[in-house]
């Protein structure tokens, strides 16, 4: 698999401390076969160092940033969206945040045009989750849908979870907006929406992958040509320093902590036996990369670019 291109995308998110314009990826492409596969920008979050580093070792946690040179106190993680292209389907897993979320994010249809797709050009959305930075891109700021010619697929444990009126009073109170808005999104365009179940071949040649634990329905998406395959990961590794070199810490991310580390190091594991490219939602690079064990810990080594 070769990287053959990177198109800079510049301004799009500003920085939360300078108020800047921070410099975003519009796109990194790769190939699995005759399957084309773009990770595509939509700008970055914004989050709360405590959210990763709370009730860990301080000690462990800072010999773990020092050598990306990363602050306790705030991250910026990307947002990486994967767009598939193979034999005339325009697929993009997730939709970003449109512009309900956070300022530094949605920058989605921008890049889209940057590489020359309109949102009518997608025949596919196929979500991992509901999470907002990945369900609230669906609708424009008008509340109609942005992808006006595709198929939505969820997986049907995931629709259940957030269109079940009682999980905003189960999700607890500083996720409580996210069930209001997963639910909204998602009853706008149930008419086109469809369902799939771990294990089943969503469209030719990808296949669904039950990656419990960020959140209960979470999906990750194997794209596969003969031996060559690249895992569309989601938020199921959420970030390229404490799940690598600690997979079995909890996350303040994951709405099931345990079961999301249980998950974690399973797909580590697989990933770096496999020597399977992963594609992350928020690693850094575009997101495309391969997992590498060490004694105990992983990293992320991001794909050179040719």
């Amino acid at each position: 698999m070769n990287i053959d291109r990177r198109s800079l995308l510049t301004g799009m998110a500003g920085t939360a401390l300078l108020g800047l314009p921070k410099p975003t990826l519009a796109a990194t492409t790769t190939s699995i076969g005759d399957f084309q596969v773009d990770s595509v920008s939509d700008g970055n979050l914004v989050l709360p160092g405590a959210m990763f580093f709370e009730g860990h070792p301080i000690a462990e946690v800072d010999k773990i940033l020092a050598p990306l040179n990363m602050s306790k106190t705030q991250v910026e993680p990307p947002c990486n969206i994967t767009l598939v292209r193979h034999e005339g389907r325009v697929i993009l897993f997730d939709a970003g945040s449109g512009d309900g979320f956070m300022p530094t994010a949605g920058t989605l249809v921008d890049s889209l045009d940057a590489i020359g797709i309109a949102p009518d050009d997608v025949t596919h959305v196929v979500f991992t989750h509901g999470h907002p930075d990945h369900l609230w891109g669906v609708l424009d700021d008008f509340d109609d849908p942005v992808f006006t010619e595709a198929e939505h697929m969820i997986g049907q444990v995931e629709w259940d979870y957030w269109t079940d009126p009682n999980t905003v009073n189960t999700i607890g109170d500083t996720r409580a907006s996210f069930a209001v808005g997963a639910a909204r999104r998602l009853d706008a365009v149930a008419d086109r929406m469809t369902f799939f179940k771990d294990g089943a071949e969503v469209l030719p040649g990808i296949m669904a992958h039950a990656t419990f634990g960020h959140t209960p329905g979470h999906m990750s998406f194997e794209v596969r040509s003969g031996s060559d395959a690249l895992l569309i990961g989601g938020d199921a590794i959420g970030n390229h320093h404490i799940a690598f070199a600690r997979p079995k810490w909890a996350s303040g991310s994951d709405q099931d902590p345990d079961l999301a580390a249980i998950t974690r190091a399973r797909l580590l594991d697989m990933l770096s036996h496999d020597k399977t490219q992963l594609l992350g939602f928020h690693l850094p690079d575009g997101g495309i990369g391969r997992v590498e064990k060490m004694g105990d810990e992983y990293q992320f080594v991001s794909e050179e670019i040719q």
